[in-house]
C-alpha cells in the first residue's frame, strides 16, 4: 500500500474521538498520579500529628548542614526541647488534648523561628530546631525566648487552660561530622538542664 492510498483512506470519526478521549483520560491519570507522588513525598518528610519535618527528615537536614559548615564555615546551631511534665497532660486530660498540645507546640514554634531555621518533631514531646548562621550565644538567648513563650501559657483543652512547659538543650555546630552525634549532645545539654530546674 502507497502512502498516496493510506492518505485518500477516509478517517473514521469514531476512531479518532475514541483515541482522543483515551488521551485525555491518560493525562488525568498522569496528573492524579503526580498529585499522589507529592502526596507521599510529604509524608515520608513530615511528622503525621505535627505540621513539621519528622526524625528522618530533620537528621538529613542536619547532616547536610554539617557537610556545609565544613565546606563553607556556615554557623549553626542546634536546640532540643523536652516539654516538662508532659505525661500528666495525657492523664489529666486525655490523649486528644496531648496531641493537641503537641500541635500547638509546633504552631508556637514555627511562629517564632526564622524563615531559614527548621523544626522537627523527633518523637514524643521532643522537638529539635536547626538555627542557620547562629552562634550558640544567640542560639541560647532564642531558646529562652522560646522556653519563655511556652510556659506564658495560651494552650487551653475544652476551656481550661493546660500548663505547659519545657527544657531546652544548646549545642553549637563545632567540629560533628554526624548528625547523631550533634544531636545526641543537644540532648544531653537539655537533660542538664531539666535537672538543673
Amino acid at each position: 500500500m502507497t502512502s498516496e492510498s493510506v492518505r485518500s483512506q477516509p478517517v473514521d470519526t469514531d476512531d479518532v474521538r475514541a483515541l482522543r478521549a483515551e488521551v485525555e483520560r491518560l493525562r488525568a491519570e498522569v496528573a492524579e498520579l503526580k498529585v499522589r507522588a507529592e502526596t507521599a513525598e510529604s509524608l515520608a518528610d513530615h511528622d503525621p500529628l505535627v505540621p513539621v519535618l519528622n526524625r528522618r527528615a530533620f537528621i538529613r537536614e542536619l547532616q547536610r548542614v554539617i557537610g556545609a559548615s565544613r565546606r563553607y564555615g556556615t554557623k549553626a546551631s542546634l536546640l532540643y526541647l523536652d516539654l516538662d511534665g508532659f505525661k500528666s497532660v495525657n492523664d489529666s486530660f486525655g490523649h486528644a488534648a496531648g496531641d493537641a498540645a503537641l500541635k500547638w507546640i509546633g504552631e508556637l514554634l514555627t511562629a517564632n523561628l526564622r524563615d531559614s531555621d527548621w523544626l522537627g518533631r523527633l518523637g514524643g514531646d521532643e522537638f529539635g530546631v536547626l538555627m542557620l548562621y547562629a552562634d550558640e550565644a544567640s542560639a541560647k538567648a532564642k531558646a529562652a525566648v522560646l522556653t519563655d513563650l511556652i510556659a506564658a501559657g495560651g494552650f487551653d483543652w475544652s476551656g481550661m487552660p493546660v500548663p505547659l512547659g519545657g527544657s531546652f538543650g544548646v549545642r553549637a555546630l563545632v567540629d560533628q561530622t554526624d548528625a547523631e552525634q550533634w544531636l545526641a549532645e543537644a540532648d544531653a545539654a537539655m537533660f542538664v538542664r531539666k535537672r538543673s530546674r
